[in-house]
């Protein structure tokens, strides 16, 4: 049954993509997401259980292409495609791109959906390609940037360093297995020496690490996701981030089993390390931003960098042969990209909503008068991102906490080290993630301003309320949909950890002896204890409610100068963490030819990235060094054509003279 809707799936997605570029724009917005929710249907009807095993016809470098999709795919994949789907029913807000959008979406769908199903190197590379190179084109096709070409260059430019890292890494592995199938890349990496497959974990960590956005490939984010609409990054940052951790995570768990050093596991403590700094980095730079799309870019990569500190804490805990908390810790980053995957569909819709009201994606402008499903929506994402009870982010970073904490029953003082400072590195992510997402809701969700009343369309706040409600559910129903995990976490772990991770209507990092939560019965007390503030509230009618201004330094306030805006919010952590922000701030006027009387004054402020100048800016000067050196071999000279060929010549034959 699900392979069936899995081909339909592919089928739509090929259908929908077609229609788009040749103009049939409705009926391809309708065709990807029918497509999208066969996808969402494929992964109910085949969990807990892997599709089936279908192979192409044909082969691929001598090699037969099967497909099939595990139990963590599907899983991924479903609730990747959610808002996936609302994104594909909305499309592009800038409808004179929507054709070049629609092309872009399927290709990107059919390549995310080609990386969690093929099971051969060569053709997972072909489809990882796809899926960049969609994204660069629904990119292209919004036409929301104006340095947006140069923004996508640079995005491709860092994700073929990882396909490159990728093509050397499987090469690699198929040498020492002697084939590109998956199936023989763990039994062929088991004889090779550990620095080997050390190096090979490290050029898959960078590989599939550039789309994640791991350090230092995170700052591709903000200048591609900006360029864009929030449709784009609904699908950039739910499907196609899901299908990047769900091949990451095969390739490190499954092909290179135990890599270390002497007894000691190099890379599932690198994979922490570097999900730990990197998460830290761009959950600091998301709250500096005052654009929806790049506060929620750099979130989605701090997201996607907490599930990669629970996949190495599995690694971690594998190694050491404790097979219940490996399995704890996997089935965390499972259940934390689904929950993100959801709240960030949610606030990119609701982004597209404001930029449609409001004509621009800064955070400044509410949505008063919109349909009450907007604010609930919003308001259930933003909490989930902010880890706040009970939805599904709060569940999922609890247990990343616990699960971290378990580090004591490691053998190694090494280990029970590095999980400890890991705790101590989320503790800190999860607060200025807290307060990252109060200055969206504030600001960019209830704000108000009397210039600017647009309502959001009713199309993108019932859109953002069922992607909102869909997060809420997801938390208190977890009990029921952890059992969909049961057969991943046996097959690989030998161990029904899921089985273990609730006990009722608890949830508990396998033993409720140690700690446990219960959203299921908080959506019951929670409105409850409301009832307290709501008899305080209904008691103050009694008396008349004394309104007063603002005290703003003894002068009659002006609205629009005494309101609190993103600088303001975030410019005490600016100050405080001056040293990893490094601000700028530029100030111009334009004056008369005296100067004493300004017409126009303009304030530029904004953070330094950090691997910018220190690693991109040198490579860009190297490569533009080199060209420069090389223009003298378009000179259009014909006689300098033709020596060029002879010196060829002339090499090909002494080469095979000798």
């Amino acid at each position: 049954m699900a392979s069936h809707l899995l081909l339909i799936t592919a089928v739509l997605w090929a259908a929908g993509a077609v229609l788009g570029i040749t103009g049939a724009t409705a009926i391809g917005r309708l065709t990807l997401a029918l497509g999208a929710a066969a996808g969402v249907a494929a992964a109910i009807a085949g969990l807990p259980n892997a599709s089936a095993v279908v192979t192409f016809p044909g082969s691929l470098m001598a090699e037969a292409v099967p497909f099939r999709i595990e139990p963590q795919g599907l899983w991924l994949m479903g609730f990747g495609l959610v808002p996936a789907g609302f994104a594909c029913a909305l499309a592009s807000p800038v409808p004179s791109g929507r054709r070049g959008w629609l092309f872009g979406a399927g290709l990107s769908l059919l390549g995310a959906l080609g990386v969690f199903g093929l099971r051969n190197g060569a053709a997972l590379l072909i489809a990882w390609e796809a899926m960049s190179l969609g994204g660069a084109v629904m990119i292209l096709s919004d036409n929301l940037g104006r340095g947006r070409g140069r923004t996508i260059l640079f995005m491709l430019a860092l994700l073929e360093l990882g396909a490159v890292a990728l093509v050397l890494a499987i090469a690699l592995l198929g040498w020492q297995s002697s084939s590109l199938l998956f199936s023989t890349f763990g039994t062929g990496a088991t004889p090779a020496p550990q620095s080997l497959m050390i190096g090979i974990g490290i050029l898959l960590l960078v590989g599939f690490g550039a789309k994640l956005g791991l350090l230092p490939f995170y700052e591709w984010f903000p200048g591609a996701y900006g360029s864009g609409s929030g449709a784009s990054g609904a699908i950039m940052s739910g499907v196609v981030l899901n299908a990047a951790f769900f091949a990451l995570s095969r390739a490190l768990t499954d092909w290179l089993p135990g890599a270390g050093v002497d007894g000691f596991p190099v890379l599932a403590t690198l994979t922490v390390i570097v999900g730990t700094f990197s998460a830290i980095l761009t959950i600091f730079y998301a709250f500096q931003q005052d654009d929806w799309r790049c506060l929620l870019s750099f979130s989605s990569a701090e997201n996607a960098s907490i599930a990669v500190v629970a996949l190495g804490a599995s690694m971690l805990f594998h190694h050491y042969g404790l097979g219940d908390l490996a399995g704890l810790a996997w089935t965390v980053a499972l259940l934390h990209l689904a929950g993100h995957a959801l709240a960030k569909g949610a606030l990119f819709v609701a982004a597209d909503g404001l930029y449609k009201a409001n004509g621009t994606y800064h955070i400044a402008y509410g949505g008063a008068g919109s349909h009450w499903l907007f604010g609930i929506g919003a308001l259930l994402a933003a909490m989930s991102l902010a880890a706040m009870p009970p939805t599904a982010g709060f569940v999922s970073e609890w247990l990343v906490f616990q699960t971290v904490f378990q580090g004591f029953h490691l053998p190694y003082l090494g280990g029970r080290l590095v999980l400890a400072l890991t705790g101590a590195g989320l503790a800190l992510t999860a607060a200025v993630a807290f307060a990252t997402f109060v200055k969206v809701v504030g600001l960019g969700v209830l704000s108000r301003d009397a210039a600017r009343p647009a309502p959001i369309g009713r199309r993108y706040s019932i859109s953002a309320g069922v992607l909102g409600l869909a997060v809420l559910a997801l938390a208190v129903g977890m009990p029921l949909w952890l059992g969909s995990l049961d057969g991943a976490t046996v097959s690989r772990f030998g161990s029904a950890a899921a089985t273990q991770m609730h006990d009722g209507a608890l949830l508990v990092p396998l033993t409720a002896k140690f700690a446990f939560i219960s959203p299921s019965l908080l959506i019951i007390v929670m409105p409850l204890l409301a009832l307290l503030p709501i008899i305080l509230i209904l008691g103050t009618k009694r008396r008349a409610i004394r309104r007063t201004p603002v005290w703003y330094g003894g002068l009659t306030p002006d609205a629009s100068r005494a309101s609190t805006t993103t600088l303001t919010f975030s410019n005490a952590m600016r100050t405080f963490y001056s040293f990893v922000y490094r601000p700028t701030a530029d100030t111009e006027r334009d004056a008369d030819a005296g100067g004493y009387f300004v017409r126009k004054l303009s304030f530029e402020h904004d953070v330094a990235p950090i691997f910018g100048p220190l690693l991109f800016q040198p490579a860009i000067r190297l490569v533009r060094g080199v060209s420069a050196r090389l223009r003298p071999l378009q000179s259009g000279q014909l006689n300098f054509y033709l020596g060029l060929i002879g010196l060829l010549l002339v090499l090909v034959l002494g080469l095979t003279l000798f």
